[in-house]
């Protein structure tokens, strides 16, 4: 399986709000089993959204990488079978 190249992000920490370094990415929710279906979000011009299932902002932060959050943790990786 090939790993994705849009940017996944998660919140298992709760946190009302992630910093991140993208427009466009996926929001999982929390980690499975705890996860809500991976949606798609981009900002287009604004600088922060909402996620639609799990509240939470997030917030465009430019000088984040792309693989980068603050609160740091809340970078969604795809586990092997």
């Amino acid at each position: 399986m090939a790993g994705h190249t849009i940017p996944h992000f998660q919140n298992d920490g709760g946190h009302r709000m992630i910093e991140i370094g993208v427009k466009e990415f996926m929001c999982t929710g929390a980690s499975a089993p705890f996860d809500h279906p991976h949606i798609f979000i981009d900002m287009g011009d604004d600088n922060e959204k909402v996620c639609s299932y799990c509240s939470t902002l997030y917030r465009y932060n430019p000088s984040l990488k792309a693989e980068q959050t603050d609160p740091a943790g809340c970078v969604y990786h795809v586990k092997a079978a």
